[in-house]
């Protein structure tokens, strides 16, 4: 009875803390000289799906699972073309060999903390191996993508549970995407401040102007942060006293990117390169302790693979190199607004032991930025 009292007045409080947290563009703020697209989201991607369990309770759990499926159909038996870049590799993204070997996405990508990512990994076998047509399969690779949430959460619990991570795969969505305080985020710290779950898109145009690419970002690393170029950190830092310290700057970031652009494994990964430009926009520096890990994928139907085919060749048209640029462009500003939105929008937590972490003072950010 304490803990369901707990858990309700925790609620309503971030509740009421949820009705202040706005989106940058809210504000008046628009990085980047690219339209994003009309949810300003990695779902503005068609088919693209987001699905969030968060795992809250007042001064003791403070985690979750983040889902990001490619298109509403069986992941395996029509994968998709990917590839994966490590920015810095201090962190656990299992998956990526088979990634890197054969070029193509065969699960659900999951983010989670650091310690769950075996238990999530055995969930989503179990997820894959349970999918009708997937009766005789005999190996799959699941992707699963962490950050260290053991500030707020009592991380060595591992509360994360094989019913959490089909729950947020089952009832992923189209649509508008939850940020801040959600899912793999709930635990996370940015610059210092309650960082968390953060999307953005940007629309092509010209000859591209059929495709999108959109971004989600797992967020919780340090460094000196920037505003749409203003400096937010150093600003602060010259404020700060000696009994306010410097925030951390190691942690990690994931980086989920979708387009529908015809893109092969190649492109795919010199696209995720341009990624950790945008993070280094917001002053990120993937720092010794940092895992910093990008992975990209294209949701082209043209460019599936399906199991079990048999197809002798491949041979479907793909963007060329002289046509990228303008999708870098995009993925750099995607994801310099994916991180912002996840500052703006995270809301404060009561964590393990007592912990907390103020969120980003935005008005005084917004302030500062327009007078400047």
């Amino acid at each position: 009875m304490k803990n369901t009292l707990s858990l309700l007045i925790l609620s309503f409080l971030l509740l009421s803390n949820s009705v202040q947290a706005q989106r940058l563009r809210e504000f008046g703020i628009e990085p980047g000289i690219m339209k994003p697209g009309s949810l300003n989201a990695i779902t503005d991607v068609p088919g693209v799906k987001v699905g969030h369990k968060t795992l809250l309770e007042s001064g003791v759990m403070c985690t979750g699972v983040t889902v990001i499926l490619p298109h509403g159909g069986n992941i395996f038996q029509e994968k998709v073309p990917a590839a994966v870049f490590v920015g810095n590799g201090f962190g656990k993204l299992m998956g990526t060999t088979q990634i890197e070997e054969l070029g193509y996405l065969e699960s659900p990508i999951v983010l989670t903390n650091t310690l769950n990512v075996p238990k999530v990994a055995d969930a989503v076998l179990d997820y894959l191996l349970k999918l009708p047509g997937n009766e005789n399969i005999r190996s799959a690779n699941p992707v699963v993508g962490e950050t260290n949430d053991g500030y707020l959460n009592n991380i060595r619990a591992r509360y994360v549970e094989a019913k959490h991570v089909v729950e947020a795969i089952e009832t992923a969505v189209e649509g508008p995407v939850e940020e801040g305080s959600v899912g793999a985020g709930t635990g996370t710290i940015c610059f210092g401040y309650k960082g968390g779950i953060g999307t953005s898109s940007r629309v092509m145009g010209g000859a591209l102007k059929d495709y999108t690419v959109g971004v989600l970002v797992q967020t919780n690393f340090g460094g000196d942060l920037k505003v749409d170029g203003y400096p937010v950190g150093e600003y602060y830092r010259k404020q700060r006293t000696k009994q306010t310290p410097e925030p951390p700057s190691d942690g990690s970031c994931m980086i989920v990117v979708a387009t529908d652009a015809p893109l092969d494994t190649r492109n795919l990964k010199r696209l995720a390169k341009r990624a950790m430009l945008g993070l280094a926009r917001t002053g990120g520096i993937a720092s010794n302790g940092s895992g910093d890990y990008v992975i990209a994928f294209s949701t082209a139907p043209e460019l599936r693979e399906k199991y079990g085919s048999g197809s002798l060749t491949t041979g479907a048209p793909v963007i060329s190199n002289d046509r990228m640029r303008q999708i870098f462009q995009g993925v750099i500003e995607a994801t310099e607004e994916a991180i912002l939105n996840s500052l703006f929008m995270a809301t404060e937590v009561q964590g393990y032991m007592g912990h907390k972490v103020p969120v980003l003072p935005k008005e005084k950010v917004v302030g500062l930025i327009k007078n400047r």
